[in-house]
């Protein structure tokens, strides 16, 4: 007695078996032409921090699970990561790539912490602003909406960094900075989503095949600057 699979081939028709055909060759292509497209898409995830590289000492390139890198290394006697972070979890804003960085100094420094982040819309699980427990106000008129957060610092800390803070997000691809005891960290943008594949297929794409060597420069260049601030010696 002929299957259910072989009942239903039976009853086709000669044109509508060719149609049938047709149909499942044509979703085997899109099949494959989508893992070829995924593909392509991790590797250029992959290698975006490659040409950061050689910008630091001792480098160590990993991938995360979501396939974007990140970089660890030294410059000097202080420790460097970058990090490539993706972030979709706004509905109604084209997705954003960041560049998040670190630099960690051997011993801590006595000082207060501080953390600025700009545009806040509480999304940003990035951030590290977000854990610092007291909110203060801008110690500079902007017309970017900016949250600050610190511990143990004090209105006359906030002053003394006013200026170094406009300075800083004067640049409107500067996402967050901090500064703690043990170093300091920054977030900028690398690039907005490719806008037709994100409104007309709610794809994540980034015109970008690495992350430009002098966006990471400025960003160690930062780093060092933010690692400055805030110590005794500057405020006495």
């Amino acid at each position: 007695m002929p299957s259910a699979f072989e009942q239903i081939v039976l009853s086709v028709s000669p044109g509508g078996m060719g149609l049938i055909l047709f149909s499942i060759a044509g979703i085997a292509l899109l099949v494959v032409f989508a893992r070829k497209e995924l593909r392509a898409e991790l590797g250029q995830r992959r290698g975006l921090l490659d040409m950061a590289a050689g910008l630091v000492e001792n480098p160590q390139l990993t991938v995360g699970r979501d396939g974007y890198p990140q970089l660890d290394g030294t410059w000097g006697e202080d420790r460097i990561r970058l990090e490539v972070v993706s972030d979709s979890l706004v509905p109604r804003r084209l997705p954003q790539l960041w560049l998040k960085s670190t630099l960690l100094t051997r011993e801590e420094t006595p000082r207060p912490s501080i953390g600025v982040l700009a545009r806040p819309i509480g999304t940003e699980f990035y951030s590290r602003a977000l854990g610092l427990p007291d909110t203060l106000a801008p110690p500079f008129n902007t017309d970017t909406p900016m949250l600050i957060r610190g511990r143990g610092l004090s209105e006359g800390d906030l002053q003394g960094a006013g200026g170094m803070l406009r300075g800083l997000f004067a640049d409107p691809t500067l996402k967050e900075i901090v500064i703690t005891p043990r170093g300091a960290g920054l977030v900028r943008q690398i690039a907005q989503g490719d806008r037709g594949a994100h409104v007309l297929y709610r794809q994540i794409r980034f015109p970008v095949t690495h992350v430009p060597p002098d966006l990471v420069r400025n960003a160690l260049a930062e780093l060092r600057l933010l690692n400055e601030a805030l110590k005794p010696a500057a405020s006495a």
